[in-house]
């Protein structure tokens, strides 16, 4: 069976329950491919996927959607930022630093830009400095540098352990993952015990 997942998922959240499944059914191979949320929902609608797994937002009528999990979107800044000596910022705060975000087409992204929105603040206001396709390269740029980014708690854990990088503490909303399937294609059983061992 093929699977398609967003790269917080695939990376951090999927691994060790792909693992789990497999030795609970070893006969079963699991084919798993990695890409943003719009291009998982895509690979799924057109079938190059089973099932699909992401973190952000997909609009498609054609989709069964289901949540599965979750995690927390934090701010993180590199050791140099001025924002390291502060306990909290403000949503006005976010206009005075530059950023190293991901794509347009990430859950990530997508979700930060909706955050933005409800503190009134137009994403093409803030300071891009760079748009990367990977939250290892936003990680290794902000531990570089001294910008700011939105990105998964579960990405950043690590480097916050070894203090290569600093959370700053501002509100933002928890987001939630899914699972992805087309609604008119025969769900096999290989699908049904995988979404079953997933939601366990």
């Amino acid at each position: 069976m093929t699977i398609a997942a967003s790269q917080t998922v695939a990376n951090y959240w999927l691994p060790g329950r792909i693992q789990t499944f497999h030795t609970a059914h070893p006969g079963i191979e699991l084919r798993l491919t990695i890409a943003n949320t719009g291009q998982v929902a895509l690979a799924v609608h057109q079938g190059s996927a089973d099932l699909g797994f992401v973190e952000g937002d997909v609009d498609d009528a054609s989709l069964a959607i289901s949540k599965i999990g979750g995690d927390s979107l934090v701010v993180v800044v590199g050791t140099k930022h001025p924002w390291v000596g502060r306990s909290r910022i403000t949503p006005k705060d976010l206009l005075t630093t530059s950023w190293v975000l991901r794509e347009q087409g990430s859950g990530t992204r997508s979700m930060f830009e909706a955050a933005l929105r409800k503190y009134g603040i137009r994403f093409s206001d803030l300071r891009i400095a760079l748009e990367l396709p990977s939250n290892e390269a936003v990680r290794a740029a902000l531990e570089s540098g001294d910008c700011a980014t939105a990105i998964s708690g579960l990405v950043v854990a690590q480097s916050l352990a070894a203090k290569t990088l600093h959370r700053v503490k501002i509100d933002l909303p928890r987001r939630s993952f899914y699972v992805l399937r087309h609604k008119e294609r025969y769900a096999s059983h290989v699908e049904k015990a995988l979404i079953k061992w997933l939601n366990i």
